[in-house]
């Protein structure tokens, strides 16, 4: 236990001398890089400087902000500063401008019709979650407009106590969030959610469904949970009272997740399983759900607590099961690339092991 506790430390005194906090806007960045818009709804406290961070805040803020990526950009990576950033070779935050409210932010939305929202996790600030976001949307062509729910994330190694309060604070504010964009009428509402942020997305729909049967199906086309933070027992609870999840719902998983493994013997874990790098589906066979495994990328992935977002290889498979997912239209999605919805469970869990070559391995347990 002494050694789980000692490698948080050393991540935590590995970050101490950066001032996270400092996020600098540069307009002529896109005089180098190109252009990536990210629109946002946050639950953070808006500071005296006019960025949002720690604090909890009152209401729902609205922000469309603009991401300068480099010229030299390659799938997988995310290059930044906190201060003097260099346009040449890092994301840059060109714009920021704060919305007034709903309309406004309907208003700049236009006719998109589909909204994909990244829900970050444990240990953020609003300026990276915006990054990984321009990222994501750059190396896999997501279609229509990108947007994050950006709670209020202490951003240190040490403040996971907070973290975990404020991911249950943040529930109200993701659900307004998706109850504004289907409003606006915006037909297909995606999230993607990682780590924690898998935690607030299931509490979110947990809540809403007891309020209101059928919500979560009817209001979400789309849920992707990577490597989420999140004890086993309690998804199957979450789900139970859901009912109905959104179809398609994919957990991405790896069993060389670090983080998860330390986060599960933190909490006494017998197993030291999490949702996001369980051994197997078995225990989740009842739920109509795609598990994506994604443990043969590891290698090359910058993180193996975010192979989504780090790893060229996964990223190729998966922005080619996007383009033809977008060339065939709500007929034929992307995850049917990967494995075709003939051969997956219509009633229950499936297993889909992707291999390093972009092969699927698909059963039903």
């Amino acid at each position: 236990m002494l050694r789980y506790v000692y490698l948080i430390l050393t991540a935590v005194s590995l970050t101490a001398c950066v001032d996270r906090t400092i996020s600098e806007t540069v307009p002529t960045a896109l005089n180098v890089g190109s252009p990536e818009t990210v629109y946002a709804t946050t639950t953070r406290a808006r500071e005296l400087d006019g960025s949002y961070g720690y604090r909890r805040g009152d209401g729902l803020k609205f922000l469309e902000m603009t991401v300068s990526v480099p010229p030299n950009h390659t799938p997988g990576t995310l290059d930044f500063s906190y201060a003097n950033p260099d346009p040449k070779t890092q994301f840059v935050m060109a714009s920021v401008d704060e919305l007034q409210g709903p309309q406004d932010l309907k208003n700049r939305l236009g006719r998109v019709e589909e909204v994909s929202i990244f829900v970050h996790g444990y240990n953020t600030t609003q300026s990276e979650t915006a990054f990984r976001a321009a990222q994501l949307s750059r190396d896999i062509g997501i279609p229509g407009a990108t947007m994050v729910y950006s709670w209020p994330s202490q951003a240190t190694g040490y403040g996971y106590a907070y973290d975990l309060d404020s991911m249950l604070f943040a529930r109200d504010g993701l659900e307004q969030t998706i109850r504004q964009l289907k409003s606006m009428g915006v037909k297909r509402v995606v999230i993607v959610a990682h780590s924690m942020g898998s935690a607030l997305t299931m509490e979110m729909m947990r809540q809403a469904e007891l309020r209101e049967p059928g919500w979560a199906s009817k209001n979400i086309e789309g849920v992707i949970l990577i490597s989420p933070d999140l004890d086993v027992d309690l998804f199957r609870s979450q789900m139970d009272s859901i009912g109905t999840p959104p179809d398609p719902f994919v957990i991405m998983v790896s069993q060389k997740d670090k983080l998860l493994g330390i986060s599960a013997r933190l909490r006494g874990t017998t197993k030291g399983e999490r949702l996001g790098n369980i051994s197997s589906a078995e225990q989740l066979s009842e739920y109509k759900i795609s598990i994506l495994d994604t443990t043969a990328f590891t290698k090359d992935a910058e993180s193996s607590h975010f192979i989504a977002a780090t790893s060229p290889a996964l990223l190729a498979i998966i922005n080619s099961a996007s383009r033809v997912g977008r060339t065939f239209g709500n007929d034929r999605r992307g995850l049917d690339v990967i494995a075709p919805a003939e051969v997956r469970n219509p009633t229950g869990a499936t297993e889909i092991v992707l291999t390093e070559t972009g092969q699927a391995q698909v059963t039903a347990p």
